[in-house]
């Protein structure tokens, strides 16, 4: 998760930053012992069970098992990388940008680029002026006749484009902004020394990033005008490789499950009109990576609503295979064929939208190969039960494996037993990419910890370093067994603090652990916590014993007689040490 921003740039932000002040921008706190608590913003619950810890600037939820520092908070609640949380915080706490970071290209080339946002957004609110007037009236009784009402408009900003060559150029003209401007942000077009609105008669759909600002436009056709939809086409401010429709309405839509992402503005608009959260669609373009990784952002999963003609579910194939090689679950809703979400719900009512079941995308290819193929024919039996099988391959989960090979076996008319030996035949080249893929993914992400992993000593001993009640030099970063605490451990030594070093574990699982223990509650009592961490060391300096004789164990079996005496007297010494180590423990604890 490390940043650009200079380190010392960092831990002065964070020197800065209150995160009790900034929760309780988001929900309402209460303190209870050290720490303050609150209804957790990250999931439905009615018993306070998140935590924050003003002097370390960290969360934790014990029931989520959310954690991180003050940055990971607004990454989650603002849906906003690192990079960007850190400049959120900046401009919160008033912490000039380092001028290295804050201008890293030519100041001329900035400052056109708010120009043209600027230029866009004075676009947009003549469109959307137009709409209501006389001559907007023809595209205003096309959005009502698609069942949207004022409200639904205005949330998503629509417009009208006026039939006149010059309408908005000579209104941004007015306004100030030049030809050359309006020429880059794509709002006209030049041809032979003449001018004209590159938007013309056409019902206008603002397309927003993340942060609210018009990044250009998408331009539907009244009759039957051709192109029917006319998108801006790439700026110095707007690529369609990077954004989605409504992106800017993602921010504000918490504990999302899952994503619906469809092909139309019209989809978003005619399902979250009806109360359908998180729905957004690509821009006039196949989904790309970028697209992809965006929405990774903002829900666990990605449900496929494409049109249910052959170009949407063509679509919906090369779909799959983009969030497959992102490594994002994925899921399809099927619509009749000829039909899409707008259509469905205006004809059928929301209620049977709402009532489709998504279904897995493996599920979804056998259909399709089952649509272009003679299953009355034995021919077109063999290819189906060849195809799906190198289709089903890559299935993970048995269960599921096994629904698929029983529909399967039952189309096909082959036994289960040959489609399974079909599969290992088939997937061979499968495997050999999924194991290439895990090996990118494993040298990429550090190895998973679970909550289970490094003993409760250690653990506490975390808890009670990050307290500060403990002297210099009271402990060593090899005093832990398991190389995730010694790495925390080696850092808080060196005088990282507890929000710094939580900014840079990647790992999502070792994060919410370390927020856990940074997050507990240790004694007021200084002598106490300091008898506790001196029987967390001796409980880890007998385990670490233990672990050796465990080895010696193992080592004499393979040793010769002279190797096994040599071991067997280390053996003996490390038992004599481990049980004067618990006598004095087993004392301690009876005073």
């Amino acid at each position: 998760m490390a940043g650009r921003f200079p380190a010392s740039w960092v831990d002065e932000l964070y020197a800065r930053a209150d995160i009790v002040q900034l929760v309780s921008t988001y929900l309402p706190l209460k303190k209870k012992g050290h720490n303050y608590w609150g209804l957790c913003p990250f999931h439905n619950e009615k018993t306070p069970s998140f935590s924050v810890n003003p002097d370390l600037n960290v969360f934790y939820c014990f029931g989520c098992q959310a954690g991180g520092n003050i940055a990971q908070f607004v990454m989650d609640m603002e849906r906003l990388n690192y990079p960007e949380a850190l400049a959120f915080l900046a401009k919160q706490t008033n912490l000039p940008i380092p001028a290295s970071l804050e201008t890293p290209e030519d100041p001329a080339v900035q400052s056109q680029k708010e120009r043209l946002y600027q230029a866009n957004e004075a676009a947009a609110r003549y469109y959307h002026d137009i709409l209501w007037k006389p001559q907007g009236a023809k595209i205003l009784s096309y959005l009502r006749s698609r069942d949207l009402d004022d409200a639904a408009i205005r949330k998503f900003g629509l417009g009208a484009g006026s039939q006149e060559w010059e309408g908005l150029s000579t209104h941004l003209e007015s306004l100030g902004f030049s030809r050359e401007e309006m020429r880059l942000a794509g709002l006209i077009a030049v041809k032979d020394n003449h001018h004209y609105d590159m938007f013309r008669d056409r019902v206008m759909f603002p397309i927003l990033n993340v942060y609210g600002k018009v990044l250009g436009f998408g331009g539907r056709a009244m009759g039957d005008a051709q192109p029917k939809y006319l998108n801006t086409a790439d700026t110095p401010i707007f690529n369609k490789r990077y954004g989605v429709y409504a992106a800017n309405l993602l921010r504000n839509q918490r504990n999302l499950q899952r994503i619906i992402l469809v092909e139309g503005y019209m989809d978003v608009i005619s399902l979250m009109a009806r109360g359908v959260q998180g729905v957004v669609a690509t821009l006039g373009t196949a989904l790309t990576q970028e697209q992809a990784r965006f929405l990774k952002r903002f829900a666990p999963e990605i449900w496929l609503a494409y049109d249910g003609d052959d170009a949407g579910q063509l679509a919906i194939e090369r779909a799959i295979d983009v969030f497959n090689q992102e490594m994002i679950p994925v899921k399809v809703l099927q619509f009749p064929e000829g039909m899409d979400p707008d259509d469905m719900i205006r004809k059928q009512g929301i209620d049977a939208f709402t009532k489709l079941k998504p279904i897995s995308p493996y599920l979804f290819g056998m259909r399709r190969v089952e649509k272009r193929l003679d299953l009355s024919e034995q021919e077109g039996r063999t290819e189906y039960a060849k195809t799906c099988s190198a289709l089903l391959s890559s299935v993970g989960d048995p269960v599921e494996l096994d629904l698929f090979l029983k529909e399967l076996a039952v189309k096909s008319g082959f036994d289960k037993d040959v489609l399974l030996a079909q599969m290992n035949v088939a997937g061979s080249r499968v495997q050999k990419v999924r194991r290439q893929q895990d090996e990118k993914m494993s040298k990429r992400k550090p190895a998973h910890v679970s909550q289970a992993e490094g003993t409760a000593a250690e653990q506490a001993l975390i808890s009670l370093l990050a307290s500060g009640y403990l002297p210099e030099n009271f402990l060593k970063a090899d005093d832990f067994l398991s190389p995730a605490f010694c790495d925390i451990a080696q850092k808080m030594l060196e005088g990282q603090s507890p929000s710094a070093i939580m900014a840079n574990l990647e790992n999502d699982s070792l994060r919410s652990l370390a927020g856990k223990l940074f997050i507990r509650e240790n004694s007021d009592d200084r002598e106490t916590a300091l008898a506790a961490a001196e029987e967390c060391l001796s409980t880890l300096r007998q385990q670490r014993i233990g672990r050796e004789l465990d080895l010696l164990r193992k080592s004499m079996e393979k040793q010769d007689a002279e190797e096994k005496q040599e071991s067997l007297r280390e053996y003996m010494r490390l038992s004599s040490q481990l049980s004067k180590m618990s006598r004095s423990s087993a004392d301690r604890k009876e005073v």
